[in-house]
C-alpha cells in the first residue's frame, strides 16, 4: 500500500488562528503509530508552534502541498487557497447554513473537493470524536473569574492569551480571593468539564444543587446544573432526557429559582434554538435577579442567555448589559449592569494546550479509520461533500450552496 501523505496547512483565515491540528510531538507520535503515513507541514509564521519546532523533530516543511492526499487545518480555508480535487479536514461552519460561508461550500463543490468536517465526525451513537470543547471551558471559566474580579476590584488576573500555556495561566490562580459567592455552571459535556477543572484547581468547592439553592456558605461555591435542573415539560411529571432533546419546544424554563441565588453564571450547555432561554430580559430587571456577571462560554448570540447581544473578541472580551434598557455599554461602567464575557473563539487563547488535546483526539479517534476501511463509518458520517456533490445527509445544504450566484468571486 502506498503511503498516505497528509499536509498540515497554514491557517489563512483572518483574524489569525494560532492553533494547529497536530503539534510537533503529536506528528512524531502519529508517524510511529501509523508507519504508512507521511506528514509535511506548510511553513507558517503565525501558528503557536514554530517551523523550527517541527524540523527539530524531523517533520519536513513543504510550501507546495499539491502532492498531498489529505490536507488538514483548523478554521475555514479561504476560497482562493483551496486546491481542487483534494480531501480537506477543517471546521467549515457550514452545516447550520452560516451565511458568511455559503461561498466556501459553493467553491468546495465546484473544485471537486472532499470535505470532512471535524464537527460532524461522530461515533455510531452520535458522540463527537474531536473537539476543542474542553479548552473552551477552561479558558471560559478563567475569563469568568477574571471578569468577576475586575468588576468588583478584587484581583487582576493576566488574560489567558497573554500566558505562554495553561501551566503559566495556572500560576495566576493563587491571586483569586473570592467572597462567599455562588457560581452556577450549566451543562454536562466537555465544555462544562473544562470549566469545573478550573474552579476545582482554584479551590472553589462544588456543592449539590439542593444545598446551592437553600444553604448559605462562608466561602465561594459552585454547582453543576443539568437540563433537568432548569427545564420542565408542564404536561409530564417525570424528566425524560431523550424527550427533551426530541421536543425542546414543549419545555419551559425553571431557571428563575437559580437567578435569585447566583452571582456568577457560566453557561456551558449546548442549546437548541427551540429550547427555552434560561431567563428573559424582563426578569433581569426584577429586584431579586442576583446574577451580575455572566461567562457565556457557549456564546450563542441571542440564544440561551438573552443578554448575549453580540460575540466579543479576545482583546475586548466583555461588555455591560444595562438591565433597565437592554443597551450594551463598555464593560465595568456601572456595578448595577450585568457584565457579559462572550468570546466565541476561547480555545485560541491557549493554542499550544488546545492543539495538543486536539492532536490526541485525531490520533486516537480519526486516523485509525483512514487505515481500517472506515469500518465504523466515522469518516463517512463526517463527509459533507464528495466528487462535486453533497453527500446524502447534507443535501439540505444544496439551496444554501446554490444561493451564491456571483461565480466570479470564486475564481
Amino acid at each position: 500500500m502506498s503511503k498516505l501523505k497528509i499536509g498540515i496547512i497554514k491557517e489563512g483565515k483572518i483574524p489569525v488562528d494560532k492553533r494547529v491540528p497536530l503539534t510537533p510531538k503529536k506528528c512524531r507520535e502519529a508517524l510511529q503509530e501509523f508507519p504508512e503515513m507521511e506528514l509535511v507541514i506548510e511553513p507558517s509564521d503565525i501558528r503557536c508552534f514554530t517551523d523550527q519546532e517541527y524540523t527539530e523533530l524531523d517533520i519536513p516543511l513543504q510550501s507546495d502541498l499539491s502532492d498531498c492526499d489529505i490536507l488538514m487545518g483548523v478554521k475555514e480555508v479561504p476560497v482562493d487557497q483551496l486546491i481542487p480535487n483534494k480531501t480537506y479536514f477543517f471546521f467549515s461552519h457550514t452545516i447550520k447554513k452560516q451565511p458568511y460561508n455559503a461561498k466556501l461550500l459553493r467553491a468546495i463543490l465546484d473544485k471537486n473537493i472532499t470535505l470532512i468536517d471535524y464537527e460532524t465526525l461522530t461515533t455510531p451513537q452520535g458522540q463527537r470524536v474531536v473537539a476543542f470543547g474542553r479548552y473552551a471551558g477552561i479558558v471560559g471559566a478563567y475569563n469568568g473569574i477574571l471578569t468577576y474580579g475586575r468588576k468588583w476590584n478584587l484581583f487582576d488576573l493576566k488574560p489567558a492569551h497573554q500566558c505562554y500555556d495553561m501551566e503559566d495561566m495556572q500560576e495566576e490562580y493563587f491571586k483569586v480571593k473570592l467572597p462567599p459567592i455562588k457560581i452556577a455552571v450549566t451543562g454536562g459535556g466537555r465544555v462544562a468539564g473544562g470549566a469545573m477543572e478550573v474552579l476545582n484547581k482554584m479551590g472553589i468547592r462544588k456543592v449539590s444543587v439542593f444545598d446551592y439553592l437553600y444553604k448559605q456558605f462562608n466561602e465561594a461555591v459552585y454547582t453543576q446544573l443539568h437540563s433537568s435542573d432548569y427545564n420542565t415539560r408542564p404536561d409530564v411529571e417525570v424528566w425524560d432526557s431523550p424527550d427533551f432533546y426530541a421536543n425542546p419546544h414543549l419545555y419551559i424554563s425553571t431557571f428563575r429559582k437559580f437567578t435569585k441565588v447566583t452571582d456568577l453564571l457560566m453557561a456551558c450547555a449546548y442549546w437548541h434554538p427551540e429550547a427555552p432561554k434560561l431567563f428573559t430580559e424582563e426578569e433581569t430587571r426584577e429586584a431579586d435577579f442576583r446574577i451580575n456577571t455572566i461567562a457565556d462560554i457557549t456564546c450563542d448570540v441571542d440564544g440561551s442567555i438573552p443578554t448575549t447581544k453580540r460575540a466579543t473578541t479576545i482583546p475586548e472580551p466583555c461588555f455591560d448589559y444595562v438591565r433597565e434598557t437592554g443597551e450594551i455599554k463598555a464593560a465595568f461602567t456601572d456595578k448595577e449592569n450585568i457584565t457579559v464575557m462572550a468570546v466565541d473563539n476561547l480555545p485560541c487563547e491557549l493554542p499550544r494546550n488546545a492543539s495538543r488535546d486536539f492532536g490526541r483526539h485525531l490520533i486516537d479517534n480519526v486516523f485509525p479509520h483512514l487505515y481500517n476501511g472506515d469500518q465504523d463509518g466515522v469518516l463517512e458520517r463526517g463527509t459533507i461533500a464528495r466528487a462535486g456533490a453533497l453527500t446524502k445527509p447534507y443535501t439540505y445544504l444544496q439551496d444554501y450552496a446554490d444561493s451564491v450566484t456571483d461565480q466570479k468571486q470564486l475564481i
